[in-house]
């Protein structure tokens, strides 16, 4: 049962934007804290950024802060993470992942996944 579906991604250039959803169930958006994570060819799953389940707290990795937001509306059942000033380095699939608690979800493996969208920044 897929429960979780990225869509969005794509080839962009350098500096260029792109904004990624996930559309989930209800029932994940309401009793969830959500998140991106994203892995490159040859390297470990990393994370991204999450957000706590009333969309008051949200956390970055260092990397992205200032040029990623993640966001959600809950009446869509759709979380978002909208990424500008795209460098050739976040080039990876992008996976949306439901977990306890946006606070620890870098430190923890979130129990729930989609099945990822692929972000490709040329230089």
């Amino acid at each position: 049962q897929v429960q979780l579906v990225e869509s969005g991604g794509g080839l962009v250039q350098a500096g260029d934007s792109l904004r990624l959803s996930c559309a989930a169930s209800e029932y994940i958006l309401t009793n969830y804290a959500m998140g991106w994570f994203r892995q490159a060819p040859g390297k470990e799953r990393e994370f991204v950024a999450a957000i706590n389940r009333n969309g008051d707290g949200t956390y970055y990795m260092d990397s992205v802060k200032g040029r990623f937001a993640i966001s959600r509306d809950n009446l869509k059942n759709t979380v978002y993470l909208q990424m500008n000033a795209l460098k050739p380095e976040d080039t990876a699939v992008y996976y949306c992942a439901a977990g306890a608690a946006a606070a620890t979800m870098r430190y923890s493996v979130p129990p729930i996944w989609g099945q990822g969208t692929q972000v490709t920044v040329s230089s």
